[in-house]
């Protein structure tokens, strides 16, 4: 089972008490932005085998939206961070990095 940390209140939750928000660090299509933006937007997911960095919200705990960065072949976790930036961390990133040595960021 997948247990994650919430950063905000320090809790270890299990994602039975969580709720996934899907894809994190999208950017969003304001008004006036061409069709094919919002389609990308609302439908084109990436799906890495991998890193790969989702949102998360503490549904029964405190209720705030969280990001977490994870492996989707191992469901190893790399760490949770707040959801108010506008990408990982950069202790996130080493943390990726030291296990996956590899590993590149995706734009």
């Amino acid at each position: 089972m997948l247990t994650l940390e919430c950063p905000y209140c320090g809790v270890w939750a299990e994602e039975t008490e969580l709720t996934p928000g899907y894809e994190a660090h999208l950017k969003r299509s304001g008004p006036g932005s061409p069709d094919d933006a919002f389609e990308s937007y609302m439908f084109a997911r990436k799906n890495p085998k991998g890193a790969h960095f989702e949102r998360w919200r503490h549904a029964y705990g405190c209720g705030k939206w969280f990001l977490a960065a994870r492996c989707t072949a191992t469901l190893e976790v790399f760490g949770t961070y707040p959801a108010q930036v506008s990408g990982p961390t950069p202790g996130i990133i080493a943390k990726i990095r030291a296990r996956r040595p590899d590993w590149e960021p995706s734009e």
